[in-house]
């Protein structure tokens, strides 16, 4: 099988201008020891910088043997003059990690999931090292959280069993940047980051001759947005169809957790059922079953609480008092405190006033961690203790990874998460929410094997459960095409593979969505 180092890298071409003294030297730099002469420095060609090796995992009772190639990518774009194609140029290197599993003779081509997380401005590492992937993060969870420097050990439950695997960065995260005097705030933005990441899937695709073989994206986060409009631009520019989409925390329209609007009705109600939840969690519902607590939740919010939001000066006396009483009984808030936010909870201030009188914040990213406050009156937290305890973690095991397993050396810092995105470009929603469901849908209409897998944990407090199933119900298209959405919940939060039971079964149901999704034989896991 042929791997993208295979593939030759276009050669560098240096051109000198039209009205050179002398055509021999045009191009050329400038004798720097000639009277009067300035260097001019000629950025060198950029190359793939690929690196092979190969390694074995234990699953149940089976070896894989499989190759991993890490490294950096270039992007190309061609280029027109007068409508006349002159060739390509370089553009960005983005780095990818694949993993494919050495294939039998005769075996037909395995399935192949791309991989991201979100942000925008997060590399991949947290579905690379945490969930996905042939090595994974050992850290401990709430409560036992491992010392510096953490560990590193083989994912016997990888999805590797399944399907073949690529984790790409995105241009500006990881390693991934754009070429020497490229300009980033291309890929900062909706419409460069889909194009980018459609075109290294094409050509990761292409080189290693995949087109044949099952395809799956799995994004997580503003990943899960990425991976809906991704569905929908693979098939309308390239004609490449998928199987299916792993939406892991999703968010598809921003407005409906108040991103773009904090203030909106909609966003209070969708955060609403993950309040009930985090405060059940923290033993604020006292015997009552998390069931039991998220169904009320889930019964008001989608229609008594919007209707005394809606009320607004109208709603006083004993209606009033009646719905704060309410909002307090789920959230675990004091009644006074939720009359004085006028029954509108936003979520920063809900995780930093649930636990204010033990002198602790509670964590957005995933709610069961919990940290001191900075002070004990702040409106909202200083920082989200839950990513606190999950960053040095993961950056420990990556850096080392990345070296010592895959043989990739680099001087530059593999960023994690990073600020040089913003501020990102929405510019193709201007005047209206950023909403990918239309794209999703037509993916859907267009293509009626497509088949979406939703990931919601009970205590992610940056991507509610209420909202994105909400928003995932109202999709425009056939009734009997919901049939292909499936929703799994898990006891943890935005990294629901966190917590180490959930990790276990939340891996046996990706694998089981992918064999499913591709009419693959069921694995040994």
């Amino acid at each position: 099988m042929a791997h993208p180092d295979d593939i030759p890298t276009h050669p560098a071409t240096v051109g000198g201008s039209a009205d050179s003294a002398d055509p021999d030297r045009a191009g050329l730099p400038t004798d720097p020891a000639a009277p009067g002469s300035a260097v001019t420095t000629v950025p060198a060609e950029p190359q793939d910088d690929l690196v092979t090796t190969t390694h074995t995992l234990a699953v149940g009772r089976s070896t894989l043997s499989y190759t991993a190639t890490t490294g950096r990518v270039v992007l190309r774009e061609e280029v027109y003059e007068d409508d006349v194609f002159t060739g390509t140029k370089p553009k960005a290197e983005v780095f990818l990690t694949s993993y494919v599993v050495d294939p039998a003779d005769g075996a037909p081509q395995r399935p192949v999931t791309f991989a991201f997380n979100g942000g925008p401005g997060s590399s991949s590492v947290w579905l690379h090292l945490g969930l996905l992937g042939p090595r994974r993060v050992e850290m401990g969870d709430v409560g036992d959280l491992l010392p510096p420097p953490y560990g590193l050990v083989d994912n016997p439950e990888s999805l590797l069993a399944v399907s073949d695997l690529v984790f790409i960065d995105p241009v500006s995260t990881g390693f991934s940047r754009a070429v020497e005097g490229g300009k980033s705030k291309d890929y900062h933005g909706f419409t460069g980051d889909i194009e980018s990441i459609a075109e290294i899937i094409r050509l990761w695709t292409s080189r290693n001759e995949r087109w044949m073989s099952p395809k799956f994206l799995a994004g997580e986060s503003y990943g899960t947005l990425r991976a809906a409009a991704l569905a929908d631009h693979l098939q309308s520019r390239y004609g490449m169809y998928l199987n299916g989409i792993m939406l892991i925390s999703s968010v598809l329209d921003l407005g409906s957790i108040g991103l773009q609007e904090p203030d909106t009705d909609r966003a209070f109600a969708g955060f609403l059922p993950t309040y009930a939840a985090v405060a059940h969690y923290h033993g604020k519902h006292g015997r009552k079953s998390l069931s039991t607590v998220v169904r009320a939740a889930e019964e008001y919010a989608a229609r008594d609480y919007p209707y005394a939001l809606s009320r607004g000066a109208r709603l006083t006396g004993s209606e009033r008092a009646e719905h704060v009483s309410r909002l307090a009984d789920l959230t675990g808030l004091a009644a006074d405190w939720i009359d004085r936010a006028d029954l509108r909870i936003e979520h920063l201030r809900f995780f930093t006033q649930l636990l204010r009188e033990q002198g602790l914040v509670v964590g957005r990213l995933d709610s069961r961690f919990t940290g001191p406050a900075a002070a004990g009156n702040a409106e909202v937290m200083d920082a989200d203790p839950s990513h606190d305890a999950i960053a040095g973690p993961y950056a420990a095991a990556w850096n080392h990874h990345v070296r010592a397993d895959l043989g990739y050396q680099s001087d530059l810092h593999y960023e994690q998460i990073s600020a040089r995105v913003h501020p990102w470009s929405y510019a193709d929603f201007e005047g209206r929410s950023v909403d990918v469901t239309p794209r999703l849908a037509r993916a859907m209409r267009a293509n009626p094997h497509l088949r979406v897998h939703v990931a919601y944990g009970w205590y992610d407090g940056a991507t509610p459960f209420f909202a994105a199933r909400e928003v995932l119900e109202q999709l425009d298209i056939p009734a009997a095409a919901h049939e292909n959405i499936e929703h799994r919940c898990y006891e943890s939060g935005h990294m629901m593979y966190v917590h180490e039971p959930s990790r276990v079964q939340q891996s046996k149901d990706l694998a089981e969505f992918v064999t499913r999704s591709s009419g693959s034989q069921p694995s040994s896991m």
